[in-house]
C-alpha cells in the first residue's frame, strides 16, 4: 500500500525521523504538563471550572490550552498571551515609525522586536494570571471550596503559571528549530486534537442513546464535518495568481530576465485573525452583564449573549468581514509590491509600472477578499448552526471557527514539511499527483 511505503520512506530518512521523534517528545512533555495542577489547588474541587469551560469563549480557551485551563494546570494560561502580544507588535510595526525602523534593520531589528514581544507577553500573563485565579476562586466557592488564603499563594501561583506559559513557548521554539517546524502553531493544534476524540465519543454515545435514527444522524454529522473541512482547505489554500513579466537585460554575453512568473495573492490573506478580533469584541456583552447585580439586563444585551441567536451571529459575521478587509489592508501592501516590481524591471502584462500597477493589485485584492471574507464568516458561524441542528456543544466546536482553520492550516503545513524532506531525498511525495500546498503568502497565521 502507498501509505505503508510512504511511512517506510519517512522512517528511512534519518534527519526527518529524528525531527519527528523530537517533536513527539516535546509534545509528550506538554501534554503531561497540562495535568500538573497549581500547588495548593485540590483537583477534586475543579468541577465548577470544568462546567464553565464546556461552552462559549471559555471552551475555546480550554481547547487552545489542551485542557490545561479546566485542569487548573501550571500551563493553564497556554500560548494565547504570546499570540496576543505578537498581534500587538505586528500592528505596532505598521503604525509606529520606531517599530518600522526596527523592522528595516534586518536580523538585529527582529531580535529587538522578539525581545519586546516576550516582555509584553509576561505583562499579559501577570494580568491574566490574576484574572484566572479570581475566576477559579469564584467557581470553587460555588461548590463550597476555596483557594488558599494569603497574598503569597496568589503571587506564587501567578509566577508559576507565567513560567509555565513561557516554558510552553520554549517548547514551541524547540519544535521549530529541532522538530518538524511551525512549533507555536503545532502546540495549539495538539491542544485542539487532544479534545477531538473525546468529543466524537461523547457525540456518538449521545446519538446511540436515542430511540431511533441515532447512528444515521451521527454518520450524517461526520459527512457534513468532512465537507466543512474540505471547504476550510479551499479557503486556506485559495490564491489568485497574477502574471508578472521581467524585462530582458543583457550584461556582457549573458541575458538576464525575460521569464514570466506569478504573484500568488491569497483569497484569505488574514487567515484566522478576523475571527480572533471579532470574538474579543463579542465577549464585551458578557463583561457588561457582570456589572449588573443579579444579571438583570435588558433584552438588547441578552441577545448578544446567546451564541446560537440570530443577532449574535449576524453581528459576529459582519465584524469578521470588516476585520478581514482591515487585516488584509495592513498586511498586504500593493504600493510596495508595485515598487519592488518596478525596481526589478518587472511588470504586469498590459499594465503600466508604478501607480497603475498599484491600482490594479488593489482592485484584485478587493475582488478576491470579498468572497474570502464571506466564506470565512460562514465557517466562523458554522458551530452555531451545528448546535441548532442538535450537535453537542463540544463536538460542534469542530464544525468551524478558529479551531478548525488552525487545525487544517497546521496539518497542511506539517504535511508540506514532510513532503519536502521526501522529495529532497528523491522519494515520492505524499500525493499520487501534485504536491501539498500549505498556508502560502505573507501571513501564516496561528
Amino acid at each position: 500500500m502507498r501509505v505503508v511505503d510512504t511511512i517506510k520512506n519517512i522512517w528511512k530518512i534519518e534527519d526527518l525521523r529524528k525531527r519527528i521523534l523530537i517533536t513527539m517528545g516535546y509534545v509528550a512533555v506538554y501534554l503531561f504538563g497540562t495535568y500538573v495542577v497549581i500547588p495548593g489547588v485540590d483537583p477534586k474541587d475543579l468541577t465548577g471550572l470544568a462546567n464553565q469551560t464546556r461552552g462559549g469563549l471559555m471552551a475555546l480557551l480550554d481547547m487552545f490550552s489542551g485542557g490545561a485551563f479546566s485542569n487548573a494546570s501550571i500551563f493553564a494560561l497556554g500560548i494565547m498571551p504570546y499570540i496576543s502580544a505578537s498581534i500587538v507588535m505586528q500592528l505596532a510595526a505598521i503604525v509606529v515609525p520606531s517599530f518600522q525602523k526596527m523592522q528595516r534593520e534586518g536580523e538585529s531589528g527582529r531580535r529587538k522586536i522578539n525581545q519586546m514581544t516576550r516582555y509584553l507577553t509576561v505583562a499579559i500573563l501577570v494580568m491574566q494570571g490574576f484574572a484566572y485565579l479570581t475566576n477559579l476562586d469564584m467557581q470553587m466557592r460555588q461548590i463550597g471550596a476555596t483557594l488558599p488564603a494569603g497574598l503569597w499563594f496568589k503571587v506564587s501561583s501567578i509566577i508559576i503559571m507565567a513560567a509555565g506559559s513561557m516554558f510552553v513557548l520554549w517548547l514551541g521554539e524547540r519544535i521549530t528549530d529541532k522538530g518538524i517546524g511551525n512549533g507555536i502553531s503545532f502546540i495549539i493544534m495538539i491542544g485542539i486534537i487532544n479534545r477531538l476524540p473525546r468529543a466524537i465519543v461523547e457525540e456518538f454515545t449521545s446519538r446511540m442513546n436515542e430511540q431511533a435514527g441515532g447512528l444515521v444522524m451521527f454518520l450524517l454529522e461526520m459527512l457534513f464535518l468532512l465537507l466543512v473541512i474540505a471547504g476550510a482547505i479551499l479557503l486556506v489554500q485559495g490564491t489568485r495568481k497574477v502574471p508578472v513579466q521581467y524585462a530582458k537585460r543583457i550584461v556582457g554575453n549573458k541575458q538576464y530576465g525575460g521569464a514570466r512568473q506569478y504573484i500568488p495573492l491569497k483569497v484569505n490573506a488574514a487567515n484566522v485573525m478576523p475571527i480572533i478580533f471579532a470574538q474579543a469584541i463579542m465577549f464585551i456583552p458578557v463583561n457588561v452583564v457582570g456589572m449588573f447585580k443579579g444579571g438583570e439586563v435588558g433584552s438588547f444585551w441578552q441577545a448578544f449573549m446567546n451564541n446560537t441567536g440570530f443577532w449574535y451571529n449576524f453581528v459576529f459575521a459582519a465584524l469578521i468581514i470588516a476585520f478581514t478587509y482591515f487585516y488584509t489592508a495592513i498586511t498586504i501592501n500593493p504600493t510596495q509590491m508595485a515598487d519592488d516590481l518596478k525596481r526589478n524591471n518587472g511588470f504586469i502584462p498590459g499594465i503600466k509600472p508604478g501607480k497603475a500597477t498599484k491600482e490594479y493589485l488593489d482592485a484584485i485584492m478587493d475582488r478576491i477578499t470579498l468572497p474570502g471574507a464571506f466564506f470565512l464568516a460562514i465557517i466562523a458561524v458554522m458551530p452555531a448552526f451545528a448546535q441548532l441542528a442538535g450537535v453537542s456543544m463540544g463536538f460542534a466546536q469542530f464544525f468551524g471557527g478558529t479551531s478548525l482553520l488552525i487545525l487544517v492550516g497546521v496539518v497542511l503545513d506539517t504535511l508540506q514539511q514532510v513532503e519536502s524532506h521526501l522529495l529532497m531525498r528523491h522519494y515520492d511525495g505524499l500525493l499520487k499527483s501534485g504536491r501539498i500546498k500549505g498556508r502560502t503568502g505573507a501571513v501564516a497565521a496561528y
